[in-house]
């Protein structure tokens, strides 16, 4: 059940937003949980680490179920994704905060080419609700 004006926004933001805006949203949903996942590391709070960077690999997983396999780059995404998610599982295993910071560099850099992507005029690039 949605509690404030903002959840209800949130909620609504999503359920407009195209396929290419939702994948930016994922993005920096990643980005967020990874950071707070590593502040945790830094902060020795294990459970609050544990807690985001898990949220973090469930976005990256959104992300590798939303692929659509013919098209080659989304087997060069596919690599990248589960390599993001392997490094999440062992920084969260070894409580070491460098591990999910190269995670959190390709995500930004990713978000920076998704951003691109989205701003790009319609029919340039073919970018379907729900799959890449």
């Amino acid at each position: 059940m949605l509690n404030s004006p903002y959840q209800v926004y949130q909620q609504s933001s999503v359920q407009t937003a195209t396929g290419g805006k939702l994948i930016v949203m994922l993005f920096e949903g990643a980005i967020r949980f990874t950071k707070a996942g590593i502040e945790g590391i830094h902060e020795r709070n294990f459970e609050k680490g544990n807690t985001n960077l898990k949220k973090a690999q469930a976005i990256i997983n959104e992300l590798i179920a939303s692929l659509d396999f013919q098209y080659e780059i989304s087997n060069e995404l596919f690599r990248i994704y589960e390599y993001m998610v392997f490094q999440l599982i062992q920084s969260n295993l070894k409580k070491n905060a460098k591990l999910a910071e190269e995670v959190l560099e390709h995500l930004q850099g990713l978000l920076e080419t998704w951003r691109q992507v989205v701003k790009t005029p319609a029919g340039s690039v073919r970018v379907e609700t729900g799959t890449i």
